[in-house]
């Protein structure tokens, strides 16, 4: 009988961790072929920050899961204590550093506000300087999601950007843009940097975002507890079957 529980805990976990290396291999194919394109897809991701930055963390995401399938699988189909304990491991650091991240974002939860946000922007923001990850991630930001500041664009008065740069009133990144297909030519940059109000973008980035993401903030925290549970999972089938292992 207990031969018969560790054989179908062993072929369990093979075809569960055989998913999870499916899972991996996708993600770092995905990954590759946006690095490697040679149509220009390249170039459109490099163009924006937050796309770079998304396909090094699918990189990452896809390597992390392509090496646990492999441990789980090889570990499991060949019983092999070493490789469990190392997968068992690898799991157990996962799990600890999310349960850590989920610590200190509620720990930090005040540095999420509204006014957190604009204190930092009127602070830090510069406009046209690229070569800061500060500007150039908020630069991204108004690009992408069509917004300016965090409430408004007044969050620009009595800023950096303003000291910096007098005689606009808003940065470039808030300026509206045609909406034609492959067209990013601004619609009239000259009013929009002067302050109108037709030609720039007059949402805050906080409520575009929220806006966004809001579908999703729901479905985000089902599938992190899914994920956990399956972390647990998965490190309770390595210890039994390394337990059962002779």
């Amino acid at each position: 009988m207990e031969g018969d529980c560790l054989s179908c805990v062993k072929y369990l976990m093979f075809v569960f961790n055989f998913f999870i290396f499916l899972g991996g291999s996708f993600l770092l194919g995905v990954g590759i072929w946006v690095l490697l394109d040679p149509t220009g897809f390249r170039e459109i991701v490099a163009a924006n920050p937050l796309l770079f930055t998304g396909v090094y963390v699918i990189l990452a995401m896809g390597g992390m899961l392509f090496l646990l399938g492999f441990l789980g699988c090889c570990g499991a189909i060949r019983e092999n204590k070493c490789l469990l304990l190392f997968f068992f491991m690898l799991i157990l650091i996962i799990f600890l550093a999310e349960l850590a991240a989920a610590i200190l974002a509620f720990i930090f939860r005040e540095h999420l506000t509204r006014e957190y946000f604009t204190n930092e922007l009127k602070r830090h923001y510069q406009g046209y300087n690229n070569t800061d990850v500060f500007t150039s991630t908020w630069n991204a930001i108004m690009n992408t999601f069509d917004c300016c500041g965090v409430n408004s664009p007044e969050d620009f008065e009595e800023s950096l950007f303003r000291h910096i740069n007098p005689s606009d009133m808003v940065p470039e990144a808030c300026c509206q843009r045609n909406s034609h297909l492959g067209d990013v030519a601004y619609i009239s940059r000259e009013e929009c940097l002067m302050g109108s109000m037709l030609f720039r973008n007059n949402k805050g980035c906080y409520s575009a975002v929220v806006d966004n993401f809001e579908t999703y903030i729901y479905l985000a925290g089902a599938l992190a507890i899914v994920v956990l549970t399956i972390e647990l999972f998965a490190m309770v089938f390595a210890m039994c079957l390394f337990r059962g292992i002779q």
